[in-house]
């Protein structure tokens, strides 16, 4: 399960607008508990594809350790990654699911006309992604 302060759902719904029409990315940073990842914040992080930025999304080993060094001043972790996907809907690619690995969230907002229009969290588990629920607080 998902459990995403309002806060840090909003921030990534407002980054999915503004990029659009372009997908937007970023890591969700929080803290897991047994089956359960809490997002306490979403860190933003630019899209570092450098072809194809309208349907992938790839984010930079660099940007990757800023986000975890900013976990570790608040004591959290690095608990999943968030990404638009710019007039297609919030399910994962099939290059989504080959980057993936298990133990993280991956929330996917689905934005038409540069609106988000719905989103939904998904797990890898046994190489497949798993659709998982999310439970928005705070």
């Amino acid at each position: 399960m998902l459990r995403i302060k309002g806060s840090a759902l909003q921030k990534t719904i407002a980054q999915a607008e503004r990029d659009y029409p372009y997908e937007t990315c970023g890591l969700l940073l929080g803290k897991v508990e047994g089956n359960v990842r809490t997002v306490f914040g979403a860190y933003e992080t630019p899209n570092a594809n450098p072809n194809r930025k309208n349907d992938r999304y790839e984010i930079a080993p660099e940007d990757y350790l800023k986000a975890e060094k900013k976990a570790k001043e608040f004591g959290l972790e690095i608990v999943g990654v968030y990404h638009s996907h710019p007039d297609h809907p919030d399910r994962p690619s099939q290059f989504d699911e080959e980057r993936a690995f298990e133990g993280f969230s991956y929330l996917i907002l689905s934005v038409s006309k540069g609106k988000v229009v719905s989103y939904r969290s998904w797990e890898l588990v046994d190489q497949k992604f798993r659709e998982e629920e999310i439970l928005i607080f705070g």
